[in-house]
């Protein structure tokens, strides 16, 4: 995004959502149970695992080093169950599917870099513990927020994640009983000089049953009820007009979903889990990472960075990039962008980011207090302006000593 946004009279901007039961969100959903699962009973746990699947199969591949026991198989097939793929005509059943595991331990390389003093937990919460403990690898996270909703959000993901969120509801409290697990939304937004002033269109695909109580189910069904449990419930009705375009099941037919019809796989659906394409994001994924991984835990304070910026009213929209190198604490760079909406320079604020927030990763753990067993949630409908979840990444606790740190 360019400050061209902010200053064009008529800009259309698209973001999408998946379900829960879309194959690569199956995977994502996967990997952090394990990651939580381990966390659980031993946070010091080190955890980076990837899962795979299509027909019939579930692998779950990676490294973890922990001092509990995690049944993988077992948890595959509770998540995969709760999801609600319990059936073979919905073309994956969580009892029979063959569940394959190929996980070894921690490279010993990358170990001796997030430890560099050789303890894992704090005795204390010291400098000497901080400073010891290193990036578990290089790259760059970005975080981003901006006003246009409340939990300060992009409109266009906002939407679309509370379109498919509204999907699991209607589908697991049996008003459509039609209704599959796998599906997708995307809501395309219209903005004028920046701000968002009516959406232009909606798209939902979703699967759906063949025939329900021997009846098929027919494209207009589909429609009218999509539109009356789904579209509507979730449209803000001040950014509807006779010109919004609709578009359901576009193909016309969504039998065959699921790892049925497509594969799936760990950190494939980024851009759906941050900010829909609005804010950059950096080279990694969240999902099967415990926080040593900065990937995930830079990831989240960014946002929590930027989240700040704008709830002190610092600017109206405000991304943060910082970056790593394996085995070292402090960052090598933040940077800000605020899109020309900043009160004051730039600089100004990044200087007065470092001097506020503690970026190295052991604090960054300590102050979002990471290791604990609460990332699955976060797997599907997106990890960011979740207040329903409540986590501390969405806090805004640190706007008043920001605005002191520039001078207001």
């Amino acid at each position: 995004m360019s400050t061209t946004f902010m200053k064009s009279p008529k800009y259309l901007f698209t973001s999408e959502s998946v379900t829960e039961g879309h194959p690569d969100k199956m995977c994502d959903q996967i990997s952090d149970a394990i990651v939580d699962a381990a966390l659980r009973d031993d946070p010091s746990s080190r955890v980076a695992i990837e899962t795979i699947t299509k027909t019939g199969f579930v692998l779950v591949t990676g490294e973890m080093t922990t001092q509990t026991y995690v049944d993988v198989e077992k948890l595959v097939r509770e998540v995969v169950n709760s999801i609600g793929y319990d059936r073979g005509k919905k073309g994956f059943d969580a009892a029979t599917c063959a569940v394959m595991v190929a996980i070894s331990a921690q490279s010993p390389d990358i170990a001796r870099g997030v430890d560099r003093n050789g303890k894992v937990l704090p005795l204390e919460y010291t400098e000497e513990y901080i400073e010891a403990g290193g990036a578990g690898d290089q790259g760059m996270m970005f975080g981003f927020a901006c006003d246009e909703t409340e939990e300060l959000m992009p409109l266009p993901i906002s939407l679309a994640h509370k379109l498919t969120r509204q999907m699991a509801t209607v589908r697991k409290n049996g008003t459509l009983k039609w209704m599959y697990p796998d599906g997708k939304s995307q809501v395309t937004v219209e903005y004028h000089h920046g701000k968002p002033a009516r959406i232009d269109t909606v798209l939902i695909s979703t699967q759906h049953a063949d025939k329900l109580y021997g009846k098929t189910i027919s494209n207009e069904q589909i429609r009218e009820d999509l539109i009356e449990f789904v579209i509507k419930p979730v449209l803000p009705e001040e950014l509807v007009d006779d010109d919004l375009k609709i578009y359901t099941n576009p193909t016309g037919r969504f039998v065959i979903g699921g790892p049925l019809g497509d594969s799936g796989l760990t950190g494939r659906k980024i851009i759906v889990d941050t900010y829909g394409g609005m804010g950059r994001h950096g080279g990694g994924c969240f999902s099967g990472k415990d926080p040593t991984k900065v990937d995930r835990s830079a990831a989240y304070a960014a946002r929590w960075v930027a989240k700040n910026v704008v709830a002190a009213k610092l600017a109206s929209r405000c991304e943060v990039q910082v970056s790593y190198a394996i085995g070292r604490a402090d960052p090598l760079s933040v940077n800000v962008e605020t899109f020309d909406t900043g009160v004051v320079a730039d600089e100004k604020i990044a200087q007065a980011i470092t001097q506020v927030f503690d970026l190295r990763p052991r604090a960054i753990i300590h102050d979002l207090d990471l290791l604990r067993p609460i990332y699955r949630p976060f797997a599907a409908y997106g990890h960011f302006g979740r207040l329903d979840l409540n986590p501390t990444w969405e806090q805004t606790n640190r706007t008043e000593v920001l605005r002191q740190a520039v001078g207001l």
